[in-house]
């Protein structure tokens, strides 16, 4: 076995709570004795609190409030978890509670050195984020319950118009947040498909003693990006669509959410890619409106007579509503 391995092998057989001889270790493990004894100079190094006791009846052995610590883990993989729960945080992770008593936990048991380490790191990332909703905790944790247990669940649906309320049983697959937003990727028994729902329209949530099995290898990510993605493999419905303009604007087009998975080619002051005719009279004018006078549509026609119809209609409701 490598050293780590050696060594984890080592605080496995510490955390049984056994006081051990380095003859044990080293013939539990079929290892050299004056291994073991690097071994746990290493571990003493890392902040594993071991404890040696000399004498007939002596050994090695963990303080004991260590056995109930988390394994330990190095300087980077230590900053890495604080940095991945600040990001987690931000972004109204359910278990929020949780994760904090996680870091205080993982911090409590580091050495000072480490500890002072992690502080530099942590002081020093920040995220800003939208506001999260934090009433929708109770709500998200009881989903992903449901999609671990795979455990079908009543919902109460609310679709954000004037519509009411629509009582469905759904099979939760996967949790998704997007743009702010959580959803929950689900099949639907009423629609008998998959669906996305938003998570802050769901006004009621309650178990059901039915189960269901999970299709094999299903992304819920992928399914949620299919959904709002064109397909790209679609030619025949795909138009050109080129735009020209200043070199931050259309690297910034780029990186859209949108564009980005639909650029055929570009250069630093035109973009062309391929769009279905849906998003292209849709969603692209709204998105382009927001960069003003900085790019130009240059094709296809279809997409210019479409800006001057929503920029028109934009100039006549503000005529009327400041001069009214």
């Amino acid at each position: 076995m490598s050293k780590a391995d050696n060594m984890l092998s080592i605080l496995w057989l510490l955390k049984t709570g056994k006081r051990m001889t380095a003859k044990k270790i080293a013939e539990a493990l079929e290892i050299n004795i004056r291994t073991v004894y690097r071994h746990i100079d290493s571990l003493c190094a890392s902040g594993v609190p071991i404890i040696a006791d000399s004498g007939h009846n002596g050994g090695y052995s963990l303080l004991r409030t260590f056995t109930e610590a988390p394994l330990f883990f190095d300087n980077d993989e230590q900053k890495a978890l604080v940095h991945a729960s600040i990001f987690a945080l931000e972004a109204g992770y359910p278990y929020g509670e949780h994760l904090n008593r996680a870091i205080n936990k993982l911090k409590r048991y580091t050495n000072p050195e480490q500890l002072d380490e992690i502080n530099r790191h942590e002081i020093g990332f920040d995220v800003i984020h939208p506001p999260s909703d934090g009433s929708l905790e109770a709500s998200l944790q009881q989903l992903e319950q449901s999609v671990a247990s795979s455990s079908t669940v009543s919902i109460a649906y609310f679709k954000g118009n004037t519509t009411p309320s629509t009582q469905r049983q759904i099979d939760p697959y996967g949790l998704v947040f997007w743009k702010s937003k959580w959803y929950i990727v689900a099949f639907c028994h009423l629609r008998q498909d998959i669906r996305s729902f938003r998570v802050d329209r769901i006004q009621d949530i309650s178990a059901t003693e039915d189960r269901f099995e999970r299709p094999a290898a299903f992304s819920a990510r992928q399914y949620f990006l299919d959904t709002l993605l064109p397909d790209a493999n679609d030619t025949k419905n795909l138009i050109s669509v080129r735009i020209q303009g200043k070199e931050g604007a259309i690297r910034d087009l780029s990186d859209h959410w949108l564009f980005g998975h639909l650029i055929v080619d570009r250069s630093d002051t035109e973009i062309h890619f391929m769009a279905e005719e849906h998003y292209l009279l849709h969603y692209t004018p709204y998105i382009l409106l927001g960069y003003g006078t900085s790019i130009r549509v240059s094709e296809p026609v279809a997409l210019q007579q479409r800006m001057l119809q929503v920029t028109s209609k934009m100039m006549e409701y503000y005529q009327s509503v400041y001069t009214s």
